[in-house]
């Protein structure tokens, strides 16, 4: 039997409600003791006679040396026992003030926001990352999920204050996903597991080890990444559902968020769903890369285009030879037929490559044994590589687990400070086909703040043969930070100042321009209507770059949002800049409560609406 406050809805000291006023503590997820609930029983009963008598200020007393003073109707602390240590190791001395349990809902320190709309316009699921705390309070799920409702609310009154006045919107519903306490539940077992081998020395860090950073670890394992799965999609169903009953008159559409390792789970989730309606421009785009990523159904001149030889294709027809015969050529035998050493050993490195795949004895594509569901238009590198992640269900390495189907298809994608670009890179992915877009989802951002340790980018996946910047979040009170804007203003400043340099340098040092000579008699008769047309270029120096004013925003990054920009870059604060290590953890967990990013929510969601804000941020 297990006790989470979350789940049961009880305090693990006393039994009572759990209100915010109470304080998790170690160990509340593991199994009750025997004596834990001869404890909480003692402790009602002693209650109920209190009530009944009107009789306070008892004191219990447990044999484990609890005690437990009744003050009153609402309010009584529970002092832990003295000389003993708790969960994490702690003497009586760093145990901290006593716990202090109150019962009903007056006197506590709850922001319940006012004018709240009924109407629900939107609905957001909200998967967290790594171990079950989400920021540095060590606060769970569904309070951090509280906190991001509450930005947004009044985000929505003062940015969206014409449409909510005129009734055309309500607000945007946020609602957590917990897999943490299912993966870590007495079902799998698996913290008995790692407890029997966890060294005794370093506890408090071990246990913290444990509970967090070994998330990753089981998401790449076949049977836990399995858990996590289940429990997210069965979850996000759960909730739905519950959702509809009580909301019957909600039609709005749904998104996904995701945090750190969450946004990772929900990117393999999307990328594995199925389009019930068969959609022909995402079969045709599977089609392509298909035909494409399998070399036995490549021919020779396929083959020589892709190695940058296509000219010697004359060579081989006049040699009669197919891909059957060039395989088993030797580096001689090439250079008999009067090949370069360059093609000669890019040839010879695909020939190793190829001998490779079939001695692995891989099983190709079409004996998958789902065949409906098609791989992505992913690429898993050049030739070269010398991992077949071909083998894989959707082709970019993931492990071999039977991902569920959503029962609604998500509107956008948002991930926060995700990883998703780092895993796709160590799986083998070299590059994301700019015509993938995910089966069931035609939205996705990729929002980080710069000192964030965890998050990667991903356009430059899809977009490899230029450097360009992400796009910015602009502020939500507009404009940019101060701190950003000065040094901006300072960085143009000095380019300007050593340009202007630069240009009259060049003037002192240009040679002078030659006089041209005086027209012709027939070109003075001519009218000026006949004359050619001059058209004046201004002076460009040499060496000097003709600058192009192109739009960040118009780049072309695929389709995986539509066609639109995808990378979201958050603004640091002006006492972050300072020192980027300093707040590099807390750059991880500050999406929670950052008023951009919830207006980037908003923004992006009421837009697929037809609804804009009152007035655009520059």
């Amino acid at each position: 039997m297990t006790s989470t406050w979350e789940v049961a809805g009880a305090c693990p000291c006393t039994g009572m409600k759990r209100t915010p006023s109470c304080r998790d503590v170690p160990g509340s997820t593991k199994e009750i003791r025997t004596a834990d609930i001869s404890r909480i029983q003692r402790t009602s009963d002693a209650y109920m006679q209190a009530v009944t008598q009107n009789e306070w200020k008892k004191r219990l007393e447990s044999p484990s040396r609890d005690l437990i003073i009744l003050h009153n109707p609402k309010l009584m602390v529970h002092y832990q026992p003295t000389g003993l240590t708790d969960e994490w190791g702690a003497t009586p001395t760093e145990q901290g003030r006593p716990r202090t349990v109150k019962r009903g809902v007056e006197n506590i320190s709850v922001e319940i926001p006012q004018g709240e709309p009924e109407q629900i316009d939107h609905l957001v699921f909200m998967v967290h990352g790594i171990g079950p705390a989400c920021d540095l309070q060590f606060r769970s799920i569904v309070q951090c999920v509280n906190d991001f409702r509450l930005v947004s609310l009044n985000l929505l009154h003062a940015h969206f204050k014409k449409s909510l006045d005129g009734g055309q919107i309500g607000r945007v519903e946020f609602l957590p996903v917990n897999w943490h306490s299912a993966l870590h539940a007495d079902a799998t077992g698996v913290d008995k597991d790692i407890q029997r081998i966890t060294l005794p020395s370093i506890c408090r860090l071990r246990q913290f080890t444990n509970e967090t950073l070994l998330d990753l670890f089981f998401y790449n394992s076949p049977t836990y990444c399995q858990t996590i799965v289940d429990t997210v999609c069965g979850e996000m169903h759960r909730i739905y559902r519950l959702f509809l009953e009580r909301n019957p008159t909600f039609k709005g559409r749904v998104s996904v968020t995701g945090h750190s390792l969450g946004s990772l789970i929900l990117f393999d989730l999307l990328t594995n769903q199925v389009d019930p309606t068969g959609s022909p421009a995402h079969k045709a785009k599977a089609s392509v890369q298909g035909s494409e990523s399998r070399t036995n159904k490549k021919s020779l001149k396929d083959i020589l285009k892709e190695l940058e030889v296509e000219d010697l294709g004359a060579v081989f027809e006049r040699e009669r030879m197919g891909i059957d015969g060039l395989v088993l050529c030797s580096e001689q035998d090439l250079k008999n037929l009067g090949i370069p050493l360059g093609p000669r050993k890019k040839i010879i490195e695909y020939i190793k490559h190829r001998t490779h795949l079939q001695d692995t004895n891989c099983p190709p594509m079409e004996t998958s044994p789902n065949p409906e569901l098609t791989p992505p238009p992913l690429t898993s590198g050049t030739t070269f590589n010398m991992v077949n992640y071909e083998y894989f269900d959707v082709g970019i390495g993931q492990v071999r687990i039977n991902y569920p189907q959503l029962s609604f298809h998500p509107e956008i994608f948002f991930a926060w400070g995700s990883p998703i670009g780092m895993f796709l890179t160590v799986r083998g992915l070299k590059r994301i086909d700019p015509k993938y877009q995910f089966p069931t989802c035609k939205r996705f951002f990729n929002i980080y703040h710069p000192f964030d340790p965890v998050a990667y980018r991903i356009e430059p996946m899809v977009l490899r043969e230029e450097e360009f910047e992400p796009m910015l979040i602009p502020h939500h009170k507009g404009r940019k930070r101060m701190h950003l804007e000065l040094k901006e203003g300072l960085t143009r400043m000095g380019t300007d100042l050593l340009g202007s340099l630069r240009v009259a340098w060049q003037t002192f040092t240009r040679p002078p321009v030659p006089t041209l000579p005086p027209p012709t008699t027939e070109a003075a008769e001519l009218p000026v209507s006949e004359l050619p047309p001059v058209t004046e270029t201004p002076p460009v120096a040499a060496g000097e770059d003709v600058p192009v004013n192109e739009d960040p925003a118009a780049l072309d990054v695929g389709m995986l949002n539509g066609g639109q920009r995808f990378d979201y870059v958050l603004q640091e604060k002006p006492i972050e800049s300072f020192n980027e290590y300093l707040f590099a953890l807390q750059s991880h967990l500050c999406y929670w409560t950052s008023e951009d990013t919830a207006l980037l929510f908003l923004k992006e969601i009421y837009q697929t609406m037809g609804v804009s804000m009152d007035q655009p941020l520059q």
